[in-house]
């Protein structure tokens, strides 16, 4: 493998599945396909399992004993950090940001702070929406203070600043995938998946690139408009080959961003994501979360409607998870939902 001179822990269960979404396909007439990432095993999974295992394996190197991470309240990343410290005996103290202006007693308790609870983490709030380094730099004064107390802490950074181990476990994911499509002998039109922290995104692209591969990668706007986006993708790609030592060369026309499904914004529902969400749980039994993977497959169902592509196309779809965060929205099925 490409990464295989980066520690890691063994966090994960792979190769996942590539799964073709039988009755969708027959409703499209076209080839849909799911990389299942949902299924990698931690705590519900989701694609930060493969993240984390190339930044608790860093962590482990250098002799930490606590790691500590910030992130929305019902952040992904946050139920699976502490997932990933319990699983590898580590202590964990996560934060989390008021991100999302939501009511619903829900949105506050259930689904993932429910499970950071469970799982007996110390947990900070930070009460600032949106000031990704200012929430980085409170877990790092954080642990300064652990370090005075004689603990070993690392800190798993959410903004751009850090180098990137975590989009390493997604160059890792380009190869597996690459591997399954040649035992099967096929060659998608694009893969689909969305980009919010961009780890996903841009390890994925330079999996595929530094192996040859040329597939266009469909990145659907979780949190940041289109540009903005793009910037930050690119730009972590570059920190990745740099980390690497990989000699790649990719413009940054081919970090393809679309925010046309983020609005009203991140963490927040709109009809496109309802009709993914629902369409998929009663065609397929497949379950999509508000946040990222039903914001990209309502980007996926708006290429089959308005391209057509052909019972000769196959599409990925890059399924990250976020299951548990369903039940922070109950208005998926009771449009009353359930106030504070």
């Amino acid at each position: 493998m490409l990464t295989d001179s980066f520690p890691t822990a063994d966090l994960s269960h792979k190769p996942t599945p590539l799964e073709r979404l039988n009755n969708l396909s027959a409703d499209y007439q076209t080839n849909i396909w799911v990389k299942r990432d949902d299924c990698t095993g931690l705590a519900f999974g989701g694609n930060k399992s493969r993240q984390l295992e190339y930044y608790v394996g860093h962590a482990m190197s250098l002799g930490a004993d606590t790691l500590l991470t910030t992130g929305a309240v019902q952040s992904n990343h946050v139920r699976m950090t502490v997932a990933a410290a319990r699983k590898m005996g580590l202590d964990v103290e996560v934060q989390l940001e008021h991100r999302v202006d939501r009511d619903q007693i829900e949105y506050k308790k259930s689904g993932n702070p429910f499970l950071v609870k469970l799982m007996g983490a110390k947990v900070h709030y930070y009460s600032v929406g949106e000031d990704e380094n200012g929430a980085d730099q409170a877990m790092v004064d954080r642990a300064e203070v652990l370090k005075k107390a004689g603990k070993k802490p690392f800190v798993i950074p959410l903004s751009n600043v850090k180098a990137p181990y975590g989009a390493l476990g997604y160059v890792e994911a380009a190869e597996e995938t690459l591997q399954q499509l040649n035992m099967m002998n096929m060659t998608p039109s694009r893969f689909i998946l969305p980009t919010g922290s961009a780890s996903t995104h841009a390890g994925f692209l330079l999996g595929l690139r530094a192996l040859g591969c040329n597939i266009p990668v469909n990145g659907i706007c979780v949190r940041r408009d289109a540009v903005s986006q793009q910037t930050r993708v690119f730009s972590k790609m570059q920190s990745v080959i740099e980390l690497m030592a990989l000699d790649v060369d990719i413009d940054i026309k081919q970090v393809i961003c679309d925010d046309r499904f983020l609005a009203p914004g991140y963490g927040q529902l709109n009809e496109a994501t309802e009709k993914a969400i629902k369409k998929l749980a009663e065609r397929e039994g497949l379950l999509l979360d508000p946040t990222y993977s039903g914001k990209a497959f309502a980007a996926l169902i708006d290429l089959l409607e308005s391209n057509c592509p052909g019972l000769d196309q196959h599409i990925v779809f890059l399924h990250t998870g976020g299951t548990p965060s369903l039940f922070a929205y109950p208005e998926l099925v009771d449009k009353e939902g359930s106030s504070n």
